[in-house]
C-alpha cells in the first residue's frame, strides 16, 4: 500500500475537487448499494444527493477540509464547519449532557464545530488514516466542542469515536429511516432541529446519536 499524505484544502480547492470527493464517497459507502438493476440508479442518486449537500456545506462559515492521498489519488476526506449560531439543535437532544457546559451558549458563540463528513476507501481503513484526518481537521479550529451525528447501530464507528476520546452527547428522537436504512434519513419533529450533516456511517439503528468531544479545557 502506498504511503498516505494528509493535507488541508482551501474552500476553493474543495469546490474544485467536488467530483473526486463524490467518487470517494460513493466507493467508501458501498454498503449502501443494492444488487441487481437498482444498483446504478442508487449510486447515481447517492452521488447526486451528496454533491447537493456538499455544495451547501462548503459555503458554510468555518468550513474546513483535509484530504489523504495515496500516490496521486485521494483515498479519504474529512470536512466540517461551525454550527449555525442561530440554530437550536440542542433542544432536540434527549439524555443528560455529560459536561457541565451550556450547549446553547457554546452554539450561540460559535464554539461548536460539526464533523460533517468522513470517508475512507476500504483499502485504506484500519491504518490510522481516519484518525490522522480528524486530528488535522480539528487542529486549527477555535471551537470548544466538536460534534457529529452517528447511527448507533454502527459498532465500528462508535468504537472509533470512543478511541478518539469522544462521548455520546445525547440522542435525537423520531428519525424516519431512509429506504436504505442509512443515517442520511429524513428527520421528523424535534429531530429536524439538528443541523449536523451526518457522518455517513453504516447501520440500521432507529435512533441517531450525537457524539462530541471537548477541544478546550
Amino acid at each position: 500500500m502506498a504511503e498516505v499524505f494528509v493535507r488541508r484544502l482551501s474552500r476553493w480547492q474543495a469546490e474544485q475537487q467536488r467530483e473526486a470527493v463524490a467518487d470517494v464517497y460513493v466507493e467508501a459507502y458501498a454498503y449502501r448499494r443494492v444488487p441487481g438493476e437498482e444498483l446504478r440508479d442508487r449510486q447515481e442518486r447517492d452521488r447526486r444527493e451528496f454533491l447537493e449537500t456538499f455544495a451547501e456545506d462548503v459555503q458554510r462559515p468555518g468550513f474546513d477540509m483535509v484530504v489523504a492521498s495515496g500516490g496521486s489519488k485521494p483515498v479519504a476526506y474529512a470536512y466540517g464547519f461551525a454550527l449555525d449560531r442561530g440554530g437550536e439543535w440542542w433542544r432536540a437532544l434527549s439524555g443528560e449532557v455529560p459536561w457541565d457546559w451550556d450547549i446553547e451558549e457554546l452554539t450561540v458563540s460559535g464554539q461548536v464545530f460539526a464533523l460533517a463528513g468522513l470517508m475512507v476507501l476500504p483499502a485504506h481503513r484500519r491504518g490510522g488514516v481516519a484518525t490522522r484526518l480528524v486530528e488535522q481537521l480539528l487542529i486549527r479550529t477555535d471551537a470548544a466542542l466538536v460534534a457529529a451525528r452517528v447511527d448507533p447501530a454502527n459498532e465500528a464507528a462508535v468504537g472509533a469515536l470512543r478511541s478518539w476520546g469522544w462521548t455520546k452527547l445525547g440522542a435525537v428522537a423520531a428519525p424516519v429511516a431512509s429506504s436504505d436504512g442509512g443515517v442520511d434519513a429524513v428527520m421528523d419533529g424535534a429531530a429536524s432541529a439538528v443541523p449536523l450533516t451526518a457522518v455517513p456511517v453504516g447501520g440500521s439503528g432507529t435512533v441517531t446519536d450525537i457524539w462530541s468531544r471537548a477541544l478546550t479545557s
